[in-house]
């Protein structure tokens, strides 16, 4: 799609005033009766139950310690061991081409707002230096080096920084090179970064401020969109639309696809609407907040935006509902056994808007020959520590390949990295 024909549709979408409305009893039975609806995936077909076949439930989890000794399960034949502890809900992980380690400590109160560099100078996967490489930020998030330049994702803003390889501060003066609206709702003030093969353009994720328009489609201006822009911040257009919350991003490694984990909307029922990892089109547009899984109208909605939904684009993998799919890692090195090799790995942060808890794990999604294969496999499991009084020991959200092949994940709650690596 031409960069214009983007620019209509955004138009389109911010055109509409669309506005959540109170939706009355007589409008959800006319919801549930139209029953349940069957879209076909990538993996195959998914039934979806209608809006409101249960009561929207709040139902928060609380932490509480590891017993002694204990750590996350990962399957037979992988050691899952403490890579990094004492963090400050450590948010996101980067590794630079010079193989530092840098984690973004960020939350949604109480905010530390710096990035911690872990150093392994003798390269056996263990770091023997850690310090703060930049603070008082504005609830940083992605992390990308370019060139000469360290670029940070806060919550505000794309900001970079001047940088050579082996920096261990930010010493130099920032510059904002991207304004972006900031915060949203429910956590999403994340801003992710992701450059391509050649360093020639950035990719920046941008939730919604809202679960469904609730507060006007003028609050959404540039939000729940995958923006593209040049490494100095100019050339920004809308890569793609409708993603309520794409958070986690990769380069398929079969095909060099750009792939997203995003976060579905809330307040319909337990079982909707599943979270998804999915592919990313050029101009594609994929229905929040009028439609979700293609077609499928968002009672809320009142019937807006017709000709978006119309060519509203169904996503490939359906990872649970609530599960809050945050993290997204293709398994790119050859470490692990062969049936990981170009998979991908999406880390779960867990329910809020569910009955009975959701994710709080790590899944594996198969790919063969660059695409999904099978459906998602518990990968990391063990953080829930009582179902059913909502009690967790952690929750994991990032996940990272690291050179030596070993996977990194960061439990920001846990303010703990667990390392899972493949016994030899």
């Amino acid at each position: 799609m031409k960069n214009s024909s983007i620019a209509l549709a955004l138009l389109g979408i911010i055109s509409l005033t669309a506005c959540k409305q109170q939706v009355t009893k007589e409008e959800k039975q006319e919801a549930k009766a139209e029953g349940s609806t069957t879209v076909k995936t990538a993996i195959g077909d998914l039934v979806l139950v209608a809006p409101f076949t249960s009561e929207s439930v709040t139902k928060n989890s609380k932490m509480e310690d590891w017993p002694e000794g204990a750590t996350p399960k990962a399957p037979e034949g992988f050691t899952v061991t403490k890579f990094a502890t004492d963090l400050k809900n450590p948010r996101n992980t980067y590794i630079a081409p010079n193989g530092d380690i840098f984690v973004a400590e960020s939350g949604t109160s109480n905010s530390a707002d710096q990035i911690t560099i872990l150093r392994d100078k003798d390269k056996d996967g263990n770091f023997e230096t850690r310090a703060v490489f930049a603070e008082d930020l504005n609830q940083p998030f992605g992390l990308l080096i370019l060139k000469d330049y360290f670029y940070v994702g806060c919550t505000d803003g794309l900001y970079r920084y001047p940088y050579k390889a082996g920096d261990m501060k930010i010493t130099g003066k920032g510059q904002k090179i991207l304004n972006l609206p900031a915060g949203g709702y429910n956590n999403h003030w994340t801003r992710n970064l992701l450059a391509n093969a050649d360093g020639s353009k950035i990719y920046v994720s941008v939730g919604s401020g809202s679960n469904v328009a609730e507060h006007g489609m003028d609050n959404e201006v540039r939000r729940a969109n995958i923006l593209e822009i040049n490494p100095d911040g100019s050339g920004e257009r809308v890569y793609a639309s409708g993603l309520r919350n794409p958070v986690g991003m990769d380069w398929n490694p079969a095909n060099k696809e750009l792939w997203t984990a995003v976060n579905e909307r809330d307040e319909l029922g337990d079982e909707l609407v599943p979270d998804y990892i999915t592919s990313v089109k050029e101009g594609g547009f994929y229905g929040w907040p009028y439609s979700y899984y293609g077609q499928i109208a968002d009672p809320r909605m009142k019937g807006a935006g017709k000709d978006l939904v119309a060519k509203a684009i169904v996503p490939d993998v359906p990872v649970g509902p609530h599960t809050a799919t945050l993290g997204l890692a293709f398994y790119n090195k050859d470490a692990f056994p062969a049936q990981y090799k170009n998979g991908a790995f999406g880390g779960q942060h867990g329910s809020w808007n569910r009955s009975k808890l959701s994710g709080y794990k790590v899944i594996f999604i198969p790919f063969k020959n660059g695409k999904p294969s099978g459906p998602p496999q518990d990968f990391l499991t063990g953080f829930v520590s009582n179902e059913d009084k909502a009690k967790v020991y952690g929750r994991p959200v990032d996940v990272t390949v690291m050179n030596d092949g070993s996977l990194l994940v960061n439990d920001d709650s846990g303010n703990t990295l667990w390392k899972v690596t493949a016994n030899k």
